[in-house]
Parts: structure tokens; C-alpha cells; sequence
């Protein structure tokens, strides 16, 4: 006779709980955080690219050294990479055994993976993952205007506007200063711009240590010009050679496009035309705090760059959403000494639209962009600042040249182009010259995004955003002003009663 239906769901039920109970805590553990936007893209079967992040401690960066930058970023690096190390591994253990292609991260307790379904599964059943998020290949499209032609000025209207020439005339142009760039990737061997690289000695270029390409695979629709895992800088959009320039251009000729030409440049790719992904920009961030030879070998901390210039958003469907994983990376770098400049975004003129990552962090440095006659350019993003729907702090903090700003392109071309893209730059050149003038201030973003802020030239606006009049200096239209190096030579002058201490090699 056989059981009641009743008495057979009993039994297996059960029977179910007690294979539960074999199976350890691994099988009871509650599932991961998983983004759900992965579930439907492995509907047909198909992959998707994830970021994974382990339940595993952090590390712990608020007592890292303050004197010396070198030291203080070395120590952050090694202790991410032992906490990482740590916390990875039985995830990386599970991605090794069921063959799934993985990169690991340090810079944020995070791996990068590519997986299917039942990949997916296994991972959200492991107990040492607390979420695993998309890193989705949509294209988003970089949100800046195309160059146009305009005429050359002995000394380019935006790098006269923030009065670079008067450090200029003290011999401060930037020596002793590397600037990093994570973009569409660079034309190295621009005559204004080859000088200035560090791989360049004058007679051949050695790219380990100066160079990194995170496009490891197509993000857009087809092939680009800079093909995958390039080995030389090379700009497969033109987005990124701009930039550049107006951080530290100069073909010592009629061509002074650049506010700190004597400072060096190191450079990352992470936008394959235009288009990144939260992987390929945390990539860059990894890349600039211990750069490694084109191998991805032998990183060097002692060789990351003390400003970063990063013209570039991570929208939405990028995969950057309202809790965002860039964040962690931008701290990382604030507190390991590295000053973060970032552009406000084109997506004026409505308040809270500096919205996009990584603009509204706390730990960036956020610039708008202003024209000619020091008008907020229409297209600027206005703060507060935005994360989860809230508003809190002001956002940009400052504004800088970035209509019609003429610069360098691929080919040994120039023209012009308007966005923040071409203010952020600015802001990155002026620190540069900052730190030359007095080296102290390498490894110390506070003290110089103080000075920034206190000698800008203040701005008002008729636009009130919540928490910031526009009658108010600052304001959540222009910050505190447009940068200006002569008002910041002005405001350090009575540190220097003994004379300015010279730049360091």
C-alpha cells in the first residue's frame, strides 16, 4: 500500500533537509547580493561579465603614514593586496575550478568574471560572497563634443584664463610632478606631448611602468583603431590626446596648449571609443597606485602619479549605479595621497546633475566649466553632490576653462573642443604646479584642494540649487570659483619669507 501524498511530501521534504545538513554551510548559506539585471542576460543561455565582492575584512587605510608620498602609498598598496589576498581566495579557488576566466582586483576587494548560469549559481551560494554586481558591455557613449578647427594663441585663452604664466615666470612649470590620465588612451608621440611622457629619454620610448591598456576585449559594436591590449599609447578616439594637452602641452613652439608643461605624464586607456565599463575604469585606478610593465608584471608603487585626471562618466548603463563600487576606488586613492580630478559631467543646467560616477564623490575633486567671458557653460553639471537619491555636499567644487578649449589631437593635429572634460584638465595642470612650486604638498590632497578652493576666483549665479544660494560663494554652479595660480601664488606667498623651495627632480 502505497503513502498518502501528505505522508510522501513529508518524507521527501525530509529527505531534503538532511542533504542540506550533509552538504555543511556551504548549501545554507544565504544567498549573495546579485544584481538583478544578470538573471535576465543569461536568459538565452549565453554569459555575462560580473563584478564579484567578497564578505572578506578591508583593509584598513586612516593611519597610513602622512610624511612622504612614496611611503604612504606603498604602504596602501600592500595593505590591499594582503587583505584582497585574504578574501579572495576561496572565491578565486571556485572561479579556478569551474574554469570561468576571472581578473582580480586589489585597489577594491573585487574580481571581475565572465559567467554563465549555473557559474552564477555556485557563486551565489559561496558564503564568502557578499554581492556580485554587472559590469554590463553597453555602449553609453562619451557625453563630450567633437574638436573643431580654431586658430593658435601664443599662449592658449584657458591656460591665461587660470594664470598659469605666473608661476611660469617664477620657473615652476610643473617639474617634479607626474600626472596620470585614465581615457580614450593617447597619441604619445604628439610633438607637444612626447617631451612630457616618461617613457620618452629624448631618444627612444620604453612604455613598462608608463602605459596600460584595460581594453582586453571589444566593448563597442566592432574594431577600433587601437585594436586590444595595445603595447604602445595609442587613442583610438581622440577624447583622451585632448586632455592631455591642456594638462601639460607644448611643441616649444607657437603651440603652448598645456597649463604645467614641465610636469611628466603617464597614461591608461579605458574607454575603447568612448565607451568603459566599471572594470575597465577600476583597472586604471589599480594600474596608477603600483604601475606594472606591459605584462601586467612587477608593479612599482613608487611610480604612481601624484594627480590623476579623469575626463570621463560612468553612467548607469555602464553599470555604475547609485551605490557604486568607484567609489571605494576613489577613496582608496584620496587616502593613499593621490589627488583625484574628475569632471563634473555635461548634463547641465538642472541642479543635482553632477550625478554621474565618479563626479559627485566626496573624495573627488569635481570641476565645471566655464567660456571666455567666465559664464557657467550651459551644458556644466550643477551639484549638490548625489549618491542614493540624496543630496548633501557641494558639487563641482571648482570650475575651470572648457568652452571651445583648442588642444592637441591624434596626428599631430590641434582643435577645439567644449565639455568638462576640457575644464577637469585645467584644475589637474594648476595642482601640478602647485606641488612643483612647493613639493610638500605631493601626497596630500587636502592641503592642495584647500589652496585650490581659497584662491579661485569667486563666481555668483543667479541659479539657486537646494543648500547653495547662488548669491553664495561657493555655489553649486561654479564651486568656489574658477582655479587661478596667480591667486593660489598669492595666498602661499607669506609661507616662503625664506624664498620658494626649489622642485624636486
Amino acid at each position: 500500500m502505497s503513502s498518502s501524498p501528505r505522508v510522501s511530501d513529508c518524507r521527501r521534504s525530509l529527505w531534503s533537509l538532511a542533504l542540506l545538513l550533509a552538504a555543511g554551510p556551504f548549501a545554507l548559506a544565504v544567498a549573495a547580493e546579485v544584481s538583478p539585471a544578470l538573471r535576465a542576460g543569461l536568459a538565452d543561455g549565453g554569459r555575462v561579465d560580473v563584478l564579484i565582492e567578497p564578505t572578506g575584512a578591508k583593509a584598513a587605510l586612516s593611519d597610513l603614514p602622512r610624511a612622504g608620498f612614496a611611503a604612504r602609498n606603498a604602504a596602501a598598496v600592500e595593505r590591499l593586496q594582503a587583505a584582497a589576498h585574504a578574501s579572495q581566495a576561496p572565491v578565486r579557488n571556485l572561479l579556478k575550478a569551474r574554469g570561468v576566466p576571472h581578473r582580480p582586483f586589489w585597489v577594491v576587494d573585487a574580481i571581475w568574471a565572465r559567467v554563465d548560469a549555473a557559474d552564477l549559481d555556485a557563486l551565489a551560494r559561496l558564503p564568502q560572497v557578499a554581492r556580485i554586481r554587472a559590469n554590463p558591455r553597453l555602449p553609453a557613449g562619451l557625453p563630450e563634443a567633437r574638436a573643431a578647427g580654431k586658430s593658435a594663441q601664443a599662449v592658449e585663452w584657458g591656460v591665461q584664463r587660470v594664470d598659469a604664466p605666473a608661476l611660469w615666470a617664477l620657473g615652476v612649470r610643473g617639474e617634479g610632478v607626474v600626472i596620470g590620465g585614465q581615457d580614450t588612451g593617447y597619441a604619445w608621440d604628439h610633438p607637444a606631448l612626447q617631451a612630457s611622457y616618461r617613457g620618452w629619454n629624448g631618444v627612444s620610448a620604453d612604455h613598462d611602468h608608463h602605459w596600460h591598456d584595460a581594453i582586453h576585449a571589444l566593448i563597442g559594436p566592432g574594431p577600433n583603431d587601437c585594436g586590444l591590449d595595445s603595447p604602445v599609447p595609442c587613442d583610438d578616439h581622440g577624447h583622451g590626446t585632448h586632455t592631455l594637452g591642456t594638462m601639460i602641452g607644448d611643441d616649444g613652439g607657437g603651440n603652448q596648449i598645456g597649463v604645467a608643461p614641465g610636469a611628466r605624464w603617464i597614461g591608461c586607456r579605458n574607454m575603447e571609443e568612448g565607451e568603459g565599463t566599471p572594470a575597465t575604469y577600476l583597472e586604471c585606478f589599480q594600474w596608477f597606485m603600483a604601475p606594472t610593465d606591459l605584462a601586467g608584471a612587477n608593479p612599482d608603487p613608487a611610480l604612481a602619479p601624484h594627480i590623476i585626471n579623469n575626463s570621463w562618466g560612468c553612467p548607469p548603463a555602464e553599470g555604475c549605479t547609485e551605490v557604486d563600487i568607484l567609489l571605494q576606488a576613489v577613496d582608496t586613492l584620496r587616502a593613499a595621497g593621490i589627488l583625484v580630478v574628475v569632471s563634473a559631467g555635461n548634463s547641465g543646467p538642472s541642479c543635482g546633475s553632477a550625478d554621474t560616477a565618479p563626479a559627485p564623490y566626496p573624495s573627488s575633486l569635481s570641476v565645471g566649466a566655464t567660456d571666455s567671458a567666465d559664464g557657467i557653460a550651459s551644458f556644466s553639471s550643477r551639484g549638490p553632490g548625489t549618491l542614493d537619491g540624496s543630496l548633501f555636499w557641494l558639487k563641482p567644487e571648482l570650475s575651470a576653462p572648457g568652452v571651445l578649449v583648442r588642444s592637441s589631437l591624434p596626428g599631430g593635429n590641434y582643435g577645439a573642443s567644449s565639455g568638462t572634460s576640457m575644464a577637469g584638465p585645467h584644475v589637474a595642470g594648476v595642482a601640478a604646479l602647485l606641488m612643483s612650486l612647493e613639493p610638500r604638498l605631493k601626497g596630500d590632497p587636502a592641503a592642495v584642494e584647500a589652496i585650490l578652493m581659497a584662491s579661485a576666483r569667486p563666481m555668483t549665479s543667479l541659479q539657486d540649487c537646494p543648500g547653495f544660494p547662488g548669491a553664495a560663494v561657493p555655489n553649486a554652479v561654479f564651486g568656489h570659483g574658477i582655479v587661478d595660480a596667480g591667486r593660489a601664488l598669492a595666498l602661499l606667498a607669506p609661507l616662503f619669507r625664506d624664498g620658494f623651495e626649489a622642485p624636486s627632480p
